[in-house]
């Protein structure tokens, strides 16, 4: 028997979180309505619940925990899931872990607190509508423990579990402080409650990953995993896993920022993984209101892009019937996808280029990853986001963002890179020790301390001024003062103002206006290392200042040359390469979303995406070892004329729904 995981490719995560006063769970159900409705839709897989955050269960059970209007003759799940595997779907089964209101309203002493001894509840009010956080060193870890076992004894083989609300919860019950005091950790130290709270954390995820495996013996592997995780810490959690879930839907809180830097952290990594988006208009539970079918579109093909599979958010009506407008949506996006498949499934992506983050960070970017991975998606470089530890030998190039803090064991790593031929990118203080000294000798700089200017002026040298105008433009964020070593050279100047504004000298509306030219630089380069002496991608993400993106592409071209992708396409387009055997796919994802909401008075921020951006006759070019025999636009199989020139097949492309793949053979 194969130990290989069986993956979906088009998934949907069903919600249905249904409290105990809504009168008619499963009223309307029908089983072969629900499979088809499914199987019309292009879905392969879809997950079901057998308990929601309100506690309740949805089979044939005697725990108490039962929903109180399910019907005494109805098994919900196990009908869902006997109708699905009927047309050839699969049904992992959804679990609530530490959100479980009937757990929480029986067994009030479970619950989380704070040092304050308040339970830990969403809104912190006793009024507010909203779940409480059950503490997993209390008695409720076996009570959850035996809803598991017995969901696994009813329903093994299972096609897998999702294990919802499982972050780090640190609790001050008396279960945790006693487990604190047995592990040595001081309940009062903040530092330790959350040292505890993922010690029990890994604890609980080893153990339950145990039962699924002990549940599946004879039987083909089945995933379990463990949502709201940080996923910069799955290169160390990866061993509790088979696969990974990235739950991030951009109009419900995530932003369109967010999977980009966290889908390029776990690729990497080697483990099947799907993303989540969801069709509704802004998050979980926005169950009456549907988003554009072009977001769903950008969203669906930007994950696949990415060389992830898909999934899908929804909210079951509490009488279980799906809703036909919202599978005619899905529907529309998924038969694109479904058309894709034969030219991404198995496909390697390549990358070139690997950014080192600190996953001590978590998963939000910050303004330094989102600069630094909206710039390298602006230049089409095909890239990667690594931990300190990760190996460095597939890439050409590897960037240290500001937040990154080389260790003694990352320099000598990064020396070791270099020494090989690699080349290296740092940025502000990542070029800089707690002395404020360089980290590498090979970085060819000579530091002079923090600058005494907040904004001064970049003016590139005509080394990485390439398609810039002739004008220095503003640096807003402070740097530090450098001037080459022996052997370097700069490749952009600072301009200094005439004086430091203050509230008794200043001039003008902002900034003191560029005075001349320094002898300090803002970036210099030493063989193959480059070093930037101001936080330019962190000022990327802060400002959106274009001349940072084009200093850090000209200054990528310098140290690569000869990139996988040149095209002359809009800012926004994604492209990602990928290779299947001799077959090299190139993505080209072209949408643009758009600030849609006024955030006066408390009101969220939200992107929508309305349209796709066209593309027409844009020239691209893709670097292959050989000439191709034979270019088709997919996945409607036309046929495209190319030439092969100095290593490239050049081309142009028209794209008009957003999305299609450029397939050298």
């Amino acid at each position: 028997m194969s130990d290989e995981l069986v993956f979906p490719l088009r998934t949907i995560h069903l919600d249905f979180h249904t409290g105990p006063d809504v009168p008619d769970v499963g009223r309307d159900f029908d089983p072969k309505q629900f499979a088809q409705t499914f199987k019309g839709a292009y879905v392969d897989s879809v997950t079901v619940f057998a308990k929601c955050h309100h506690g309740h269960l949805y089979y044939a059970t005697n725990h108490p925990a039962r929903h109180p209007s399910l019907p005494q003759g109805l098994d919900l799940l196990g009908e869902q899931i006997e109708a699905l595997h009927s047309v050839g779907i699969r049904a992992p089964i959804y679990i609530s872990v530490q959100v479980d209101e009937y757990a929480a309203n029986t067994h009030p002493e479970w619950v989380a607190l704070t040092p304050q001894l308040q339970m830990v509840k969403g809104g912190n009010s006793a009024f507010f509508p909203a779940w409480k956080v059950l503490d997993m060193s209390s008695p409720y870890q076996e009570y959850l423990a035996d809803q598991i076992a017995e969901v696994l004894r009813i329903f093994a083989p299972v096609d897998g579990l999702f294990l919802d609300m499982c972050w780090d919860q640190p609790s001050c019950s008396k279960w945790a402080i006693d487990g604190m005091k047995a592990q040595g950790l001081g309940p009062r130290e903040e530092a330790d409650r959350n040292k505890y709270a993922r010690m029990v954390a890994h604890s609980y995820m080893a153990r339950f990953r145990q039962m699924l495996e002990d549940a599946q013996r004879g039987h083909p592997p089945a995933g379990v995993w463990f949502n709201s995780r940080p996923k910069t810490n799955l290169h160390i959690e990866k061993k509790y896993l088979r696969h990974v879930e990235i739950e991030a839907l951009p109009t419900g809180g995530w932003g369109y920022a967010y999977f980009p830097y966290v889908a390029r952290f776990v690729r990497p990594l080697g483990l099947p993984t799907l993303s989540h988006t969801g069709r509704f208009h802004k998050s979980w539970g926005d169950n009456a209101a549907l988003k554009p079918q072009a977001a769903l579109m950008y969203e669906c093909c930007q994950i696949l892009s990415q060389g992830l599979t898909l999934g899908i958010g929804d909210l079951l009506h509490p009488r279980g019937v799906p809703h036909k407008a919202t599978y005619a949506l899905i529907g529309s996006v998924y038969k694109h996808i479904a058309a894709c498949q034969p030219f991404v499934m198995g496909a390697k992506l390549l990358s070139e280029i690997a950014v080192i983050v600190d996953p001590a960070l978590g998963d939000r970017p910050g303004p330094s990853g989102l600069g630094t991975v909206r710039a390298l998606q602006q230049l089409r470089q095909q890239f990667d986001i690594v931990p300190p530890e990760a190996d460095l030998t597939p890439y050409k190039l590897v960037i240290l963002p500001e937040t990154t803090r080389a260790d003694d064991a990352l320099r000598a790593r990064l020396q070791a890179f270099l020494q090989s031929g690699g080349a290296l990118i740092v940025s502000g203080p990542a070029a800089l020790d707690q002395d404020g000294q360089p980290i590498l000798t090979e970085l060819g700089i000579v530091a002079h301390g923090l600058s005494p200017y907040t904004h001064v002026f970049l003016r590139p040298t005509d080394a990485i001024n390439q398609g810039m105008a002739d004008f220095d433009t503003v640096m807003y964020e402070r740097g530090w003062r450098m001037t080459p070593a022996e052997g370097a050279r700069a490749l952009c100047g600072v301009v200094e103002p005439y004086f430091q504004r203050t509230y008794d000298r200043f001039s003008g509306h902002d900034y003191t206006p560029p005075d001349k030219l320094s002898s300090y630089a803002a970036a210099i380069q030493h063989g193959r290392a480059i070093t930037f002496a101001v936080p330019l991608l962190e000022a990327f993400g802060k400002h959106a200042n274009v001349p940072y993106r084009q200093i850090l592409g000209n200054c990528v071209n310098l140290l690569l040359p000869r990139p996988l992708i040149r095209d002359q396409g809009p800012a926004h387009l994604e492209a990602t390469a990928t290779r299947k055997g001799n077959t090299t796919i190139v993505h080209l994802v072209s949408f643009l979303p758009s600030r849609q909401t006024d955030t006066a008075e408390g009101a969220s921020a939200l992107d929508i995406v309305h349209d796709p951006f066209p593309l027409v006759d844009m020239p691209i070019a893709v670097r292959l070892d050989a000439a191709p025999s034979r270019l088709t636009l997919q996945p409607e199989g036309k046929e495209l004329p190319f030439t092969y020139e100095d290593g490239y097949a050049h081309t142009q492309v028209t794209v008009l729904n957003g999305h299609a793949m450029l397939v050298f053979e």
